[in-house]
């Protein structure tokens, strides 16, 4: 069983003796706090290897921690709430978070999620992907940088992941799963995650020289990056 250091943050005692109970039997080691300013101090001396967080924390909230920790870090984040509101998990999504659940929350699924982040975080054997460049897009894998239209484009590492999968397979198209798999590293997500990073993607790159979007909807089908 291959095994990570786990952050949990959550004010509920309750709550963060039940996450630690269901990781810890899972194989994973766990590390508890009770707001942000403790989480960032541990992130600092532990460096975990995902973190688990509750948006509702009593100093600093989990929108602010969330920010802080993507400023040095892009290691999973597992959000958790009360709300099950589409404003608060696109607010999520776009802060850079990797997934999201909601309070109350299944056991079995909070440990698949976890598990699933983690393994698409870990390390791979294979050779790292190439670096991408055509007329309109250059991705440098290494420095993590883009530049689209001439322009300088800030990704969170969850979008860098998807361009990553649409470059990687230029012109051909890639069903939801498919991206799923290729970007999230597993199923176990909102069914519109793919739409919504897709929107993000789209807004950031901007447009090609025809005024249109790099990538494309094939209707009933998924997306396609169309190389310049």
């Amino acid at each position: 069983m291959n095994t990570a250091v786990v952050l949990v943050v959550d004010d509920d005692e309750d709550v963060r003796g039940l996450v630690r109970r269901l990781l810890e039997a899972a194989g994973h080691t766990v590390l508890e706090a009770d707001g942000g300013r403790v989480a960032l101090r541990a992130l600092y001396d532990s460096a975990p290897a995902l973190v688990v967080l509750d948006v509702g924390l009593p100093d600093l909230d989990g929108w602010q921690t969330l920010e802080r920790i993507r400023d040095v870090s892009d290691l999973p984040v597992l959000m958790l709430t009360a709300h099950a509101t589409e404003l608060e998990r696109v607010r999520g999504l776009r802060g850079g978070a990797d997934d999201y659940l909601v309070k109350p929350f299944g056991r079995q699924e909070l440990v698949a999620r976890v598990d699933a982040l983690l393994r698409r975080a870990r390390p791979r054997e294979a050779a790292l992907p190439t670096d991408y460049r055509d007329a309109f897009l250059a991705v440098t894998y290494s420095e993590r940088s883009v530049v689209a239209g001439g322009r300088s484009v800030a990704l969170t590492p969850l979008e860098f992941r998807l361009l990553l999968a649409f470059v990687q397979h230029p012109d051909q198209v890639l069903e939801r799963n498919q991206l799923l798999d290729l970007a999230w590293g597993t199923r176990h997500v909102m069914p519109d995650q793919v739409k919504l990073y897709v929107g993000y993607l789209r807004r950031k790159l901007g447009t090609t020289v025809d005024g249109k979007s790099p990538i494309e909807s094939v209707r009933g089908f998924g997306y396609r990056y169309r190389a310049s």
